[in-house]
């Protein structure tokens, strides 16, 4: 409700001071982002009326402080656009200090999606080929401001299992021959001590090991033994030596981030596709970058992770934790990995199946009962065979090279995967996994048995009527494979 009150600068309207309409966060379905809408308001605004979608006028006002007052409140608020992984995009108004989780909690309102805290804010700066990961504390119109005017930039909201992922299991990330703890722990430190290391500035971890670095105004690229410390990144010139007289200051992180290169080998004549680089905050320009390349995927993980740690610290940690705090007190509907278990409900009681080679049984019986009576329903069996086309899980005509890109871009952790057709064969299915960080592709094959047709990754050995039963299987079950299925790839519109 707007208040309006009979006043001296009334008089000046007709006699009635006129109100002050801003754009109402009521729209938006989060009474976080409205808080935060509210809490945005300048200082005077506040001070002088209570804020609750209009600004209340008071008596001591003038007619030129209440144009002006509009004019601050209004200024508050700006339009950013955010893409998905399908390019399409949507135009949002938000406050001037909205973060990268504020937006992705918008999203993830807007479009009735799982709130599993994998959503992630992504910076995309497309003339540089580089892009990077939003943290959830930083401020998107800040992030935005340092963009070129000519430059075609994008926000990219998609998720991410492996933002946080070190956080559980630090050891994964941190090979033991790259990190070097100035402590005296000798080197024997369990995954809560590592990362304690990196969150206490009274230690002094150190990440070393060789990078390929690209100088500037060359196209060629040089191998170097590389030191990163809190203080910043160093090279040595002398092989592995440490000295203080043989390292060379490389880049520092107070000002600068860590992006990763998306073509590498094609855009900067890398030896190896795992490129990444620092780019200086305000810099925009190509000259600025500070390119290195790993020679695989855990290392070039390692130095982005401690690049991150080393910049952000306990903020990086209070990101972490924070949604899981709010679940206590406020749970919200989520799938984890231990959220799914096979269930007998054929007695007059319901029990939890144990035993898997039961629970393959059950299944494969239920998934042939269920065919049967979908089949009568039907009269063919099209729609069964088809009824993985829509699961989210599913990309039928996807390359190699695509799901490869598509699963790094959700998080190279154990159990990310998709199914998508075969280009080899067109009557076989492929399904694409990660585990300790490296992708692997599995053929499922077509089984006939007495003209039934059925499903298997073993040659025949487990059978499933149709896809849809087989993922939910190794959702349960490792099986053959080197990890249980845990996080599907999806790309979401907007």
């Amino acid at each position: 409700m707007a208040i309006t009150r009979h006043t001296p600068a009334a008089a000046a309207f007709g006699g009635c001071a006129p109100r002050i309409r801003v754009a109402s966060p009521s729209r938006q379905r989060s009474s976080a982002l409205a808080r935060r809408a509210r809490a945005s308001a300048p200082a005077s605004a506040v001070s002088r009326g209570k804020c609750l979608g209009f600004c209340q006028v008071t008596p001591a006002m003038s007619a030129w402080e209440l144009f002006s007052l509009s004019d601050q409140w209004v200024s508050v608020r700006q339009v950013i656009r955010v893409y998905s992984e399908d390019n399409s995009s949507r135009a949002v108004e938000v406050p001037s200090d909205i973060t990268a989780r504020d937006i992705c909690q918008l999203f993830v309102l807007k479009n009735h999606c799982i709130d599993d805290h994998s959503w992630t804010l992504f910076e995309h700066l497309t003339h540089l080929g580089i892009e990077r990961t939003i943290e959830d504390h930083e401020s998107v119109l800040e992030v935005q401001s340092n963009w070129g005017m000519d430059s075609d930039s994008r926000l990219y909201f998609r998720k991410n299992y492996a933002k946080y992922e070190f956080f559980k299991k630090p050891l994964d990330f941190f090979p033991e021959n790259m990190v070097s703890i100035s402590s005296e722990a000798n080197g024997l430190m369990n995954h809560s001590q590592l990362i304690q290391t990196f969150l206490n500035s009274s230690t002094c971890p150190e990440i070393h090991g060789f990078l390929h670095s690209k100088e500037q105004g060359r196209k060629s690229w040089k191998k170097f033994y590389f030191v990163l410390r809190r203080s910043g990144l160093y090279f040595s010139n002398k092989g592995t030596s440490k000295e203080p007289r043989h390292l060379q200051f490389a880049a520092e992180f107070c000002d600068s981030d860590v992006y990763t290169l998306l073509s590498a080998r094609k855009t900067h004549g890398a030896p190896t596709d795992y490129g990444f680089c620092v780019k200086p905050s305000k810099s925009s320009s190509a000259r600025d970058l500070k390119l290195l390349c790993a020679d695989d995927e855990q290392t070039r993980t390692c130095w982005i992770t401690a690049m991150r740690l080393f910049k952000f610290g306990m903020q990086l940690y209070q990101n972490f934790i924070q949604p899981h705090q709010k679940q206590k007190s406020s749970p919200m509907r989520s799938i984890s990995e231990n959220s799914l278990v096979a269930m007998d409900f054929s007695g007059q009681r319901s029990r939890v199946i144990e035993n898997p080679s039961e629970a393959l049984s059950v299944a494969v019986e239920e998934g042939l009962s269920w065919r049967v009576r979908l089949t009568c329903i039907s009269g063919h069996t099209t729609a069964i065979l088809a009824i993985h086309m829509a699961q989210p899980w599913f990309h039928s005509k996807l390359s190699r090279d695509e799901a490869h890109k598509l699963i790094t871009q959700h998080g190279l952790i154990d159990g990310v995967f998709l199914l998508r057709d075969s280009q080899s064969n067109p009557k076989t299915f492929v399904l694409s996994l990660c585990h300790t960080q490296r992708i692997r592709h599995f053929q499922i094959l077509p089984v006939e048995d007495d003209g039934e047709l059925f499903y298997s990754l073993d040659d025949g050995n487990t059978r499933f009527s149709d896809l849809l039963q087989l993922v939910e299987f190794y959702q349960l079950n490792r099986g053959v494979l080197p990890c249980k299925l845990k996080h599907h790839c999806a790309r979401t519109t907007l």
